[in-house]
Order: C-alpha cells, then structure tokens, then sequence
C-alpha cells in the first residue's frame, strides 16, 4: 500500500476511535437518553409529592390569576400523605382553614390538581365575578397547576388557564395566624371615611419625584395610576395582594431600573410605601384637594346650557367612586323615613327653565322635596358653590325638611364642590360625573341625563 494510502487510512481509524470514545465517556448523554418520557415524569412526580410534604408548615402563594385586571389572593395549604390538604385564604371575610382532597396527577406534564372544593375554587367559580366584564369567568382562577420545578426551596407552578407563573413559598405557623391581619390591610388599603378622598402614587428616583393619581378598586384588587404631568400618558397599572403588614404588587414597579413590590403601611398618615436603594422609593398616599384641579365645573354655571347630574340609588350607592361618607349620609337619612319610601335619586338641575334645584326623589309613592339654589364660581379653587335659596314641594314653599339636612349641607357648603367629568361607564352608557366636596369626605357619584 502506498504510504500516502497508509496515512489517510491511519487518520480515519483515529478518528473513528476517537469518537467512540467520545461517546463511550459522555455519561450524561447516556443519562439523557436511558429513561423514556414515562420514568421521567413519574421522577417527577414523586419530587413534586416529596416536595409538597417537606415543609412543616405547608406552604403560602399568592395567586394573581390575572394581573392586568386583578389582584392578588393569598393561600395556605398544608398538605398530607393521605392525599388530603388543609387550606386558607383572603378571597373574603372567611379566613377559617377547610379539608379537601388533592392529587398529583400525570398528563403532557405533572400538575398538582385540587379535586374537591376548597377556597381556590373561589377564584374559578364562572358565577362569581368582581366586575360585568368578568361575568361567566369569575376570577380567572385555576384548580390545577402545572409543575415547573423548584428554586431556592421554592415550588414554581404555572396555571392551567392562563399560564401565569404560581410560586409555593415555605409557610409559618406565623402565616397561619395572621392571615386575618390581610382583611385588616385590606380596610387600610380601601381607606377609612375619615381619610382624604384623594391619594396619589409617587415615585422617586433618588433625584426626581413623579405623581401619578391612583384610583383603587376593591372589588378587582387592581390600581391604576395616570401620570399627572403635563403631555403624559404614562399609566401604571397593578395587581394588589394584601399582607398582614401592607401589600404586594404585580407586576413590580419599576424605578430607576429598580423593581419595587412590597409596600409597607404606615397608620400614622395613612401610606404606603415601597424601599429601594439609593433613595429610591414608591409610595401610595392621600392629598386633601385633586392632583389636578380641571374647569369641568365651568359647565355648570350660569348662563350654560341646561344639564341634569342624577345619583340613582339603584345603580350609584355601590359605585366605588361614591365614598363612604356619603353612603353614611344617606343612610341616615333613609333611617328615618318608612321602609317602602327610601331615597331613589338625588338629581340636580343647572340652568332649567326653572332655575337650578335639587330634587330629593323617593321610593314608595312619597312626593319629591326641592331645594333651590343659585351659583358661585371659585376660578381659584376651581369650585362651584351652591347657595340656599328656598324649598318647596312642587306647589308651595317648605320648611327645609330635617332628615335631610346633613347630607343636603354637603352640598351647599361654603368651601364649594369639585365637579369631575370622568372616563368610566357605570351599568349604562351615560356620562358618569362625580360631585366631590372641597372640604369634606363627601363624594356622591351621578349620571348625566
């Protein structure tokens, strides 16, 4: 054979040696391959099994099904071999601990599935929804969870719905007793009636401050915040999760790269506030006027076209954007008035024929009362003022009636009422505009006829 022959026979050997050899060493492609997709998913499932066991005292997640809409719910579960899980939660009032049945169960992946009712059914239950555009989808929730591994002692899920990552964390004996301390956050969060009707959202860099106006909804656990500055649209939107000592946010707020998402409550003021470094810092908290002062009021004074402002009981009592002072307020005047023959509206007339007015409107066949009045602008404050002129009943001047009193004060205060056009829609299509007292925590909710 030709030498030249020899060599490239001898290179071919070597590496086909080489090679064999190559694979021969590589254990952890022999691992990779050894075990069908069954083995490796019963590997699986009995880590997730030996998992869910391991901590003392089960485990906590908060579960934001849906964080561009919802908040966060938080649950307990201590789980057992007989394939019974005790749980908890702050989905509402109910914080009691219940048994039900889970299992493990295999399908395209291992997942860990809640299969007799227990309080994470809540949150998938179609026929309890916090808003009319959830009817039919309730929470948005999930009873089955997919298994996606474990990380600092953690057990990481991702819903079944929504693909939303779920993360068990190791549970106290501490979270088991203060899980009532989140109904409690969540009445600070909502705010109490003696509180400011204004709160705001600021941000701060280290070196700049940014506000934002934050309105809350307790009914979704969700916050939205507009940008107050001039020419901007920035909005931050949230997810609200409460803890025994403030809330959780998702997703985070970010500032100065930083992502911020526990807040700390404060009870001396009322806020809460998020902690990076450097001077970096979120915090939700109240003012006694609006962040921005608008001319919506202009629209009702003298000289302007006829409008009609109504507050329907029916449909505005429960409006998040009536406070509860005013809820207070009528209450108290219905308290006094026969069963049948409740306040149905209160509806104020700018610039009728007749002038402006308020109507006190009733359920139960009673004849509305009407309290006159004329108007004064406050272009400084940007208020109007309401000023007593006469009641009647439709035929004849009245006394002012007293179970009225205190609530019709509210608005013919001399400090003036804010008047705000706003963006959202309540059951009907009207133009929703809220009536907001300058001094007080009076906040009524109306429609535009």
């Amino acid at each position: 054979m030709k030498p030249k022959n020899i060599l490239k026979y001898a290179m071919i050997v070597f590496l086909a040696l080489h090679l064999f050899s190559a694979c021969t060493s590589d254990t952890s492609a022999e691992q990779k391959f050894d075990k069908t997709p069954a083995e490796r998913l019963n590997e699986q499932k009995s880590e997730l099994n030996t998992a869910l066991l391991s901590s003392e005292f089960g485990w906590k997640a908060v579960y934001f099904t849906d964080d561009t809409q919802l908040g966060g719910y938080t649950h307990l579960f201590k789980f057992s071999a007989n394939g019974k899980v005790q749980m908890a939660s702050d989905f509402n009032n109910d914080t009691a601990t219940y048994e039900s049945d889970y299992d493990v169960v295999l399908g395209s992946t291992v997942s860990l599935l809640f299969t007799t009712y227990n309080r994470i059914h809540l949150l998938s239950d179609s026929n309890s929804f916090p808003t009319t555009a959830l009817r039919g989808r309730g929470y948005l929730g999930d009873f089955q969870f997919l298994y996606y591994g474990q990380e600092n002692g953690d057990i990481l899920f991702k819903s079944n719905r929504l693909v939303k990552e779920v993360r068990f964390v190791k549970a106290t004996a501490q979270d088991w007793v203060d899980l009532p301390k989140n109904l409690v956050t969540e009445q600070n969060v909502v705010g109490a009636s003696t509180r400011p009707l204004f709160r705001l959202l600021e941000t701060n860099d280290g070196t700049a401050v940014k506000k934002y106006d934050f309105a809350f909804s307790r009914a979704t656990r969700f916050a939205v915040s507009n940008s107050i500055a001039a020419g901007s649209s920035e909005v931050l939107s949230f997810g609200v999760g409460y803890t025994p000592t403030g809330i959780v946010v998702s997703p985070a707020i970010v500032v100065a790269g930083q992502k911020l998402t526990t807040f700390v409550y404060n009870d001396a003021d009322g806020s809460l506030t998020a902690t990076g470094t450097g001077g970096v810092k979120a915090t939700i908290k109240y003012s006694n006027s609006p962040l921005v002062l608008t001319d919506d009021y202009k629209t009702f004074l003298d000289g302007k076209p006829q409008m009609i402002l109504s507050y329907i009981a029916a449909n505005l009592y429960t409006a998040p954007t009536t406070s509860q002072y005013c809820k207070n307020l009528l209450d108290q005047a219905n308290a006094t008035l026969p069963a049948n023959q409740k306040i149905a509206r209160v509806q104020i007339y700018f610039n009728s024929p007749f002038g402006n007015y308020i109507e006190y409107r009733f359920n139960g066949g009673r004849p509305s009362v009407f309290h006159n009045f004329t108007t004064t602008e406050d272009a400084v404050n940007k208020t109007i003022i309401l000023n007593h002129d006469s009641w009647d009943n439709g035929a004849a001047l009245i006394p002012a009636p007293a179970f009225l009193k205190n609530l019709d004060d509210e608005f013919m205060n001399a400090s003036g009422l804010y008047i705000k056009k706003e963006s959202f829609k309540i059951t009907f299509s009207n133009t929703i505009w809220t009536i907001t007292s300058a001094s007080s925590n009076f906040r009524i909710t109306t429609y535009q006829l």
